[in-house]
């Protein structure tokens, strides 16, 4: 992905904040007990979240009684966030980019992305992280992964839909249960700032009408980007399918996957 490219479609999420909030599915609440542990994060660690969005990630850190400073570029995604963590006073919402990010003191117990680390500036990212991190503090980046399971015939029918209105899409398309570890080991290694590499995995399926399935396609930026009249005609495709072929509603098979490492002294 180009500079250019990741720019646009990073700020593509705070265009419906609302909908976000609403639609984007959460996260496995064994991912945070894992992450306490691994991090070692008891009640007032000090933990920075990257691309907060509307708080999914930050509510159950904030449970837990973590000290955390929030940020997401999108001022409108903060604006939900600062209300959805209202009764938390442990929590500072701050609408900034990380890579323009200057904190005012001290440093982190953990650092934690979620679903937004891939958006950053590669350049910097590691490197940054780690500077905000104590001798010994933890990186944890989650992403969710759709895979092969649930309606999977349904999947493969949407396919022929994105290759008839999306032409970048590549054919023949199918989903697998691979979900690419490979590359963000070798990140942790390349930056040479953090010890061996940890993940964890959660499987998860949530069911969807075909109303509820367009607005959750409209939380991801590649379908926000396209233009007007070819999403119009996948989503009518995909409508279609749902209703009149697979009896209203379909199911989504999920892997979220947590890796995580310690910083080195």
């Amino acid at each position: 992905m180009t500079d250019t490219n990741r720019e646009m479609l990073r700020t593509t999420f705070g265009q419906d904040a609302e909908l976000y909030d609403r639609c984007r599915p959460g996260y496995p609440p064994q991912l945070f007990t894992d992450l306490a542990t691994l991090a070692g994060l008891g009640p007032h660690a000090r933990v920075l979240e990257i691309g907060c969005g509307t708080g999914q990630a930050t509510l159950p850190l904030a449970q837990r009684g973590c000290t955390v400073v929030a940020m997401d570029l999108s001022p409108d995604m903060a604006a939900v966030a600062r209300r959805n963590l209202a009764p938390f006073p442990n929590v500072t919402v701050v609408a900034v980019a990380f890579e323009d990010w200057q904190p005012p003191d001290g440093t982190f117990d953990a650092v934690l992305s979620a679903t937004a680390f891939h958006w950053l500036d590669p350049g910097v990212r590691m490197s940054k992280a780690a500077d905000l991190l104590r001798p010994g503090g933890a990186l944890g980046i989650v992403s969710t992964h759709h895979i092969a399971g649930g309606t999977t015939a349904f999947f493969a029918d949407a396919q022929r839909c994105y290759e008839r209105f999306d032409p970048t899409t590549p054919p023949g398309l199918r989903l697998t249960t691979d979900d690419e570890t490979a590359e963000e080991a070798a990140e942790f290694d390349r930056s040479a700032r953090f010890g061996p590499v940890e993940f964890r995995r959660y499987e998860w399926q949530q069911t969807y009408r075909s109303r509820e399935y367009l607005d959750l396609l409209m939380t991801y930026s590649g379908h926000r980007a396209m233009a007007t009249r070819a999403r119009d005609g996948l989503f009518a495709c995909i409508t279609h399918l749902i209703d009149d072929v697979y009896d209203g509603e379909v199911t989504k098979q999920y892997r979220t996957r947590l890796a995580i490492a310690r910083k080195t002294p």
